[in-house]
C-alpha cells in the first residue's frame, strides 16, 4: 500500500481528494510535463476517473493542459494558493512594499521571483498603468540557468551550491552561467536580455531570506528602448538599495552600498576630470608608452577605455566578459586579464582569445588587478567572486602561458607595484584593509618576508589600486575614502589628494615625462544622494605631480 492508499483508508470519504492530490504530487515531481499514459501508469486509476479528475484540476487552474503536446503540468493557481497560505512575515510580504514603490517610481513592471529547485517562479508582480509596461504573470516559471533572476540568485549563493546546480549541465552552459555569475557578483546586480520576450531587458538583484523565507530576486522587466545603458545601471543600484531594506527588515545581512561620509568639501585645485566616462568600476589605468595614451577598464560594464592626453581624445571598446586589466605586449598587441585568466584582446573586433588560466579549477574565483615587472612578467591576484572568502592567490606569469602561485589566502587581491630598485614588491588585500610589502628578487621572480606596509580602518576607506613613483613613494587609491594617499618608503604619510568622488579605484603615472597621475573611479552601488553630490563618479582624473612615475614594461610574448 502506498502512502496515498494509506491516507485514503485512514480518512473515509476523502478518497477522491487524495487521488487528486496524488496527481498533483506526480506532476510536481516530474522533470517535464506528464502525459496521460504516464499518469495512468503511476496512479493506477481507471482512465475515466483520471480524466474526470484532470478536467476538474484544469478547471480550477491547479493543472495546466497543453492540448497540442497532450501533456499536463502544474497550473498558475497553485502559486496563488501557496501564496495565500504563507505567514504574514514571508519573503513576498516583506518585499511587497518595495515592489509597489519601485514600480510606481520607474513606471515599469517590477516582480519578485523565487528559486524552487532548478527553476525560478514569479510569485508577485506589480505592473504600472504604463500601457507599454511588460506583462509578467504570477506563476510564470523558467529554468534558473536561462533567466536573469536565476543568475542573480545563484550569484548570492556559496560556490558549492552553484557547482551542485551545474553538475547536470553541459560545459557550454556551465561556462556561460559562471561568466554571468562573475559579472553579477562584481556589479551586485544582473542585466540581461530576456530569453523569452524579444526586445525586453531584465535587471535583477538577489534577496536572501533567513531559513524558511526562501531565496529570491527583485526583477525589473522593461523594453530595451526604455532604458539606456546608463539607466540600466542606475536601476540596478536602486534595486540593490531596495534589497538592502528588505533584507534588513527580515534580519539578514543587508547589502552595503553607502560610502563613508565626505570628510571635507576640499578638492585639490590642480585636479581635473579629463574623461567623465561614468564608469561603473573604473580600474587598471596604465600608461601605454608605445601609443602615448592611458588605457583603463570598466570592470562591471566591461569595456576598455583610452585617453590620449594630446587633444584629449577618448575611445571606448566594449568587451564581452569581465576584464580587470589590460596590458600592452611586446608584439604590439594587448593582453587582457579576465575572469578566465590571461587572454589576448583584439581592439577592433573586441574578440578575446584564451592564453592561460591557472585557476580554471576554481570557478568561484576571478582575477583582479595586474601589473608587469621590469622583465616583462605579469603579476596578478585572484579573489572569490563574492569577495567574501580568503581564496585569492598571487600569481607570477613567467610567460603568458606559464604561471605559478607565490602567495595565497587573500580576500580581495588588488593593487600591485615595485620600488624603483626592484627590491620591494607591494600588494593590496582590500578585504583586509592592508597593503603588504615583500622582499623582491627580480632575477628569480620571487617574493619573501611579507609584512604590513600600511593598514586602514574602515572609516578611512579601503586600499585599492596603487602606483609607485620614481622615488619609491607609494600612492594608494582609497575606495570610499574620497582621496588618494601618498606614503614614503618608510610608511610616512606625505600627501593626500582630496577627490570629488568617494570611490577612487586606482592610479598610475603617465604623459611624456610621467609627471601626471591618472586616477580612475567608480560609481557602482552609490545611492542617488551621493551621486548628486559626486556626479563625476566613474570618471578619469588627472593631476600634475612633482615626482615622476616609473615607466611601464610591456609583457614579453
Amino acid at each position: 500500500m502506498n502512502k496515498f492508499d494509506d491516507i485514503a483508508a485512514r480518512f473515509p470519504g476523502a478518497g477522491t481528494l487524495v487521488k487528486g492530490i496524488q496527481i498533483l504530487d506526480l506532476i510536481s515531481r516530474s522533470a517535464e510535463p506528464c502525459s496521460s499514459s504516464v499518469l495512468l501508469r503511476e496512479t493506477g486509476l481507471p482512465k475515466a476517473t483520471l480524466y474526470r479528475l484532470l478536467a476538474a484540476l484544469v478547471e480550477f487552474g491547479y493543472v495546466r493542459h497543453d492540448k497540442q503536446a497532450k501533456t499536463y503540468g502544474l497550473g498558475p493557481h497553485l502559486i496563488e494558493l501557496a501564496r495565500s497560505s504563507l505567514g504574514e512575515f514571508d519573503l513576498r510580504s516583506a518585499a511587497s512594499h518595495e515592489l509597489q514603490r519601485l514600480s510606481a517610481q520607474l513606471n515599469e513592471t517590477v516582480s519578485l521571483s523565487v528559486l524552487e529547485e532548478e527553476r525560478v517562479i514569479y510569485v508577485d508582480v506589480h505592473r504600472p498603468s504604463n500601457p507599454i509596461a511588460v506583462g509578467v504573470e504570477v506563476g510564470r516559471n523558467l529554468p534558473a540557468i536561462e533567466s536573469a533572476s536565476g543568475v542573480a540568485i545563484f550569484a548570492a549563493l556559496p560556490p558549492h551550491e552553484v557547482q551542485s546546480f551545474l553538475d547536470g549541465h553541459d560545459d557550454d552552459a556551465r561556462h556561460a552561467f559562471l561568466a554571468d555569475i562573475a559579472m553579477s557578483r562584481s556589479r551586485g546586480y544582473t542585466i540581461a536580455p530576456s530569453r523569452t520576450i524579444p526586445g525586453v531587458v531584465v535587471i535583477a538583484v538577489p534577496v536572501m531570506g533567513p531559513p524558511g523565507f526562501g531565496r529570491g530576486a527583485l526583477v525589473v522587466s522593461a523594453l530595451e528602448s526604455a532604458f539606456t545603458q546608463e539607466k540600466r545601471h542606475v536601476v540596478g543600484r536602486d534595486l540593490m538599495e531596495a534589497a538592502r531594506r528588505i533584507m534588513g527588515n527580515i534580519g539578514t545581512a543587508p547589502v552595503s552600498i553607502s560610502p563613508n561620509p565626505r570628510p571635507s568639501r576640499h578638492i585639490d585645485e590642480a585636479l581635473r576630470c579629463v574623461q567623465p566616462a561614468g564608469a561603473i568600476v573604473g580600474e587598471g589605468p596604465l600608461w601605454d608608452e608605445r601609443n602615448a595614451l592611458i588605457r583603463w577598464v570598466d570592470v562591471a560594464a566591461p569595456a576598455i577605455h583610452q585617453f590620449d592626453p594630446v587633444g584629449a581624445r577618448t575611445a571606448k571598446t566594449a568587451a564581452k566578459q569581465l576584464i580587470s586589466a589590460v596590458l600592452p605586449a611586446s608584439d604590439g598587441g594587448l593582453i587582457a586579464v579576465t575572469q578566465n585568466g590571461l587572454q589576448s584582446f583584439d581592439p577592433v573586433s573586441a574578440a578575446l582569445s584564451p592564453i592561460h588560466d591557472p585557476e580554471a579549477h576554481l570557478p568561484g574565483n576571478r582575477f583582479n588587478d595586474a601589473k608587469t615587472d621590469r622583465l616583462g612578467r605579469v603579476w596578478a591576484g585572484t579573489m572569490s567572486l563574492d569577495a567574501a572568502m580568503p581564496s585569492g592567490a598571487l600569481y607570477c606569469f613567467d610567460t603568458p602561458t606559464s604561471a605559478r602561485a607565490v602567495d595565497g589566502g587573500f580576500q580581495v587581491s588588488n593593487g600591485l607595484g615595485w620600488s624603483p630598485d626592484d627590491r620591494v614588491f607591494y600588494f593590496t588585500d582590500s578585504g583586509l584593509g592592508t597593503v603588504f610589502a615583500y622582499d623582491f628578487d627580480l632575477a628569480r621572480g620571487t617574493v619573501s618576508n611579507r609584512r604590513v606596509f600600511a593598514q586602514f580602518e574602515a572609516s578611512e576607506g579601503k586600499p585599492d589600486g596603487l602606483s609607485v613613483d620614481a622615488e619609491g613613494n607609494v600612492w594608494i587609491a582609497l575606495w570610499d575614502g574620497w582621496r588618494v594617499a601618498g606614503y614614503a618608503p618608510d610608511g610616512r604619510l606625505i600627501r593626500s589628494i582630496d577627490m570629488p568622488v568617494p570611490r577612487p579605484a586606482s592610479c598610475c603615472f603617465g604623459g611624456e615625462d610621467l609627471r601626471t597621475m591618472y586616477i580612475t573611479s567608480a560609481s557602482i552601488r552609490l545611492p542617488a544622494n551621493v551621486l548628486d553630490d559626486a556626479p563625476l563618479s566613474g570618471g578619469l582624473f588627472a593631476i600634475g605631480m612633482d615626482v615622476p612615475g616609473q615607466p611601464t614594461t610591456e609583457v614579453q610574448v
